[in-house]
């Protein structure tokens, strides 16, 4: 009888402990489940584009993404109403994928959807309950973007998706590590390095055949990051491409500024370091691809060489407009954080300038946007900051002759002394770059279409006035 009863007890304890026990179970799941979608978001790189600078609400949107055509202004992805918190699971996944809102209308790419499309579903899944579950709700309404004909006309990113777009998933290469494939999904997935580093076509798509390979963006230049020896990163070790991802620096090699310092700064520094060494692993075994022109790594140029010899003394106190060449413009303007020798501070938060990509690039956008618009970084173990000696700024503000002649001084003796800067190169980069051919032709279109319209009429009009006559000839 008491074996019953004791029994009976046990059974009654097992019902009433179990729900709470699969309710705790759920709850560790979800709190799981969040976690996952965070750190794929973290990876994602979402807040960076999405939180506006100087913004106090994560992912309220309203970030200007800098584009050749005008300016695209990212969306509040929170979920309130005037953000996401309407969106199902399945209308999530097509935004992040293929790059189609909720409503049907069709997102630009600089939303990188060309990359998402190989998330997985999992992670997608994950994004979607983190989203959902741990994003405050902030009701802040979208800026409308406005770009100029034809380019407002979101339907025709229809037409580019199906020439140029993609739906396929990632999917393991079983011939590689698990670490390369961790890689692959990163850098061309959630990372979505290709979007910056690839260069594009005239319709603005990524050039698969010189995937990595570098690209302008902007005023800036996105470098070379195939495994080339010469023009991309075979040259770095391992070691070296990992403290740049978390750090946004590699002494003897390179500092992270402009997007890149954002990706550091919002996304790569978070990232376990087994997928830091995962994405060195994959990017080292890339295809090679040598930049025309270049025939030695970027970062092997240059020595110290002292300025103050050579200015010290040449002109009389407060002598008006004694700033007349590369060589005091240096001293004066830059000497004092990268030392009369370029040889930087003894830290690198004033990086050296020789042994420096950006000094010895074929491309020169870098080092010239670096002066007009300054470095900003900041990660877990220090703050970088350089400021921009273009307005506003409380530097000097310098013209375009004087940022060129600074940048040919720096490259002639820091840096790739075959390359040159014009005073119009900085005009150019001053202005946001050289504009591809797609954004060039915009003024053209809408007279080229006018003409085009009134030649098609011109050719009916002849067409029926010639089968008008043939009528009575009979």
């Amino acid at each position: 009888m008491i074996f019953r009863l004791n029994k009976t007890l046990t059974c009654l304890l097992a019902l009433l402990t179990t729900p709470l026990a699969y309710a705790d179970a759920q709850q560790d799941n979800g709190a799981a489940l969040i976690a996952h979608g965070e750190q794929v978001a973290i990876a994602s790189d979402c807040q960076a584009c999405h939180t506006a600078p100087g913004s106090k609400t994560a992912f309220s949107g309203g970030y200007a993404i800098a584009s050749p055509m005008g300016a695209i202004y990212s969306t509040n992805i929170t979920p309130s109403p005037q953000g996401i918190g309407h969106y199902t699971e399945a209308q999530f996944a097509r935004a992040i994928r293929e790059g189609i809102r909720a409503d049907g209308q069709h997102l630009y790419p600089a939303m990188p959807y060309t990359s998402y499309h190989l998330m997985t579903d999992e992670d997608v899944h994950a994004l979607y309950a983190y989203f959902m579950h741990d994003v405050k709700p902030v009701d802040q309404p979208n800026i409308e973007t406005k770009l100029p004909f034809p380019f407002n006309l979101r339907f025709s990113m229809g037409a580019w998706n199906a020439i140029f777009g993609s739906t396929a998933q990632f999917k393991a290469d079983n011939n590689q590590s698990a670490e390369w494939n961790r890689g692959n999904y990163l850098v061309n997935g959630l990372e979505h390095c290709d979007t910056c580093h690839t260069p594009r076509n005239f319709l603005m798509s990524e050039k698969q055949d010189q995937a990595l390979a570098g690209a302008p963006l902007g005023s800036w230049y996105a470098p070379n990051i195939t495994s080339d020896p010469i023009s991309g990163i075979g040259g770095w070790r391992e070691d070296e491409l990992v403290s740049y991802l978390k750090t946004g620096r590699a002494v003897g090699k390179n500092q992270a500024a402009a997007g890149m310092a954002e990706a550091v700064e919002h996304s790569l520094q978070y990232l376990p370091d087994s997928d830091l060494h995962a994405i060195a692993v994959y990017l080292k075994q890339t295809t090679p691809i040598r930049t025309p022109g270049e025939s030695t790594p970027a970062y092997s140029y240059g020595k110290p060489v002292s300025v103050e010899g050579e200015v010290r003394g040449d002109a009389p106190n407060n002598a008006y407009n004694a700033l007349d060449s590369g060589a005091k413009l240096f001293s004066g303007n830059c000497a004092s954080c990268h030392q009369p020798d370029g040889a930087g501070s003894q830290n690198q938060d004033y990086p050296s300038l020789f042994h420096n990509t950006a000094t010895g690039m074929i491309h020169p956008d870098n080092l010239i946007s670096a002066i007009l618009f300054g470095v900003r970084r900041t990660t877990q173990d220090h703050d970088v900051l350089m400021p921009g000696f273009s307005s506003p700024s409380y530097v000097d503000k310098l013209t375009d002759q004087q940022v060129a002649d600074i940048s040919n001084y720096v490259l002639h003796n820091y840096g790739n002394p075959q390359v040159t800067v014009q005073a119009g190169d900085v005009a150019w980069i001053r202005k946001g770059g050289r504009l591809p051919f797609l954004a060039a032709a915009q003024p053209y279109m809408v007279p080229g279409i006018a003409v085009g319209i009134v030649i098609l009429i011109l050719i009916v009009i002849g067409v029926r006035l010639r089968r008008s006559r043939q009528k009575h000839k009979l």
